[in-house]
């Protein structure tokens, strides 16, 4: 439910249970998974006997802290890799998916789960950053490891699934610029308080429409192979405000007692959808589940 009043009651009633799959021999990246959400997301998979899971972070150095913890955590050690990935770059994109097909025999499930959340504008290649981070440099690594993960799907009948992580806030985000003929040319230029209040939330409405297109595109899964889902977190304690004003943080404290989910609940959602049957394909899903 994208309405408030389903935001809160999911904030407040709602808990996911706790993931119990067996991805024993699978490999997985996860994006922005030093910390937080994709940081407790790629502990799960651990948990969860993938067999590589590789944390696709920009600072190798937190990464490895990362891994560290990860391993301390599961008694597992030999399965988690860092490996460096700039979203802020078209070219650090296209070299991470060249290393994905030069170095991986398998791919199984990839979790789009690095985002940015600013107030303040700046410019990252050729759109405002967190259209950059958030919308093209996600939808094009995820387009550039389809075919490896087609090529999973039918060397080892298995459906590789990529999971972008939206969030509520999609079904209460205007999009005037829909009007317009060239929707990002229109939010580029929009450099106002209200326009970069709202951007986080444009972003993550992009995540969901581009979802069911790229699934439409693809086509059923029983015929390519490939599961593409999108999933809802809700609202949890993450590292999300550090781009935030410094402000500002306080403000979100208060919040975080009344009304966030642990980091670890919030991540659960990750896992539901990497792990999603043939039925998630191009759906939103939300508390671990298909939301129509």
């Amino acid at each position: 439910m994208t309405t408030l009043p389903g935001i809160l009651y999911n904030q407040f009633f709602v808990s996911l249970p706790e993931p119990k799959f067996d991805l024993t021999g699978q490999t997985a990246i996860v994006t922005g998974s030093n910390t937080g959400l994709g940081f407790e997301a790629a502990r799960y998979l651990v948990r969860l006997n993938a067999e590589r899971v590789i944390l696709a972070v920009r600072s190798v150095d937190k990464g490895e802290h990362a891994k560290q913890d990860i391993e301390k955590s599961t008694k597992r050690e030999g399965v988690v890799e860092v490996w460096e990935l700039d979203l802020s770059s078209y070219e650090s994109v296209k070299s991470f998916a060249k290393r994905c097909h030069h170095d991986l025999q398998r791919l199984d499930c990839v979790i789009g789960n690095a985002a940015l959340s600013s107030r303040s504008y700046n410019v990252l290649e050729d759109n405002e950053a967190a259209l950059t981070i958030n919308v093209v440099s996600t939808f094009l690594l995820m387009i550039l490891l389809l075919p490896l993960c087609r090529t999973t799907a039918f060397s080892f009948n298995v459906p590789p699934r990529l999971t972008f992580i939206v969030s509520d806030l999609h079904g209460m985000t205007r999009l005037p610029e829909r009007h317009q003929p060239d929707i990002f040319a229109a939010l580029n230029a929009d450099k106002s308080a209200s326009g970069m209040r709202r951007r986080y939330g444009v972003t993550k409405l992009f995540g969901v429409l581009l979802t069911r297109e790229l699934a439409a595109r693809m086509g059923n899964p029983d015929d390519q192979g490939v599961i593409v889902n999108c999933a809802n977190p809700g609202f949890c304690v993450s590292d999300l405000i550090r781009d935030a004003p410094a402000w500002s943080r306080p403000l979100f404290f208060p919040l975080y007692l009344i009304l966030a989910r642990t980091t670890e609940m919030g991540s659960r959602a990750h896992i539901f959808a990497a792990a999603g049957s043939a039925a998630t394909h191009g759906q939103y899903m939300n508390n671990g589940r298909v939301e129509l």
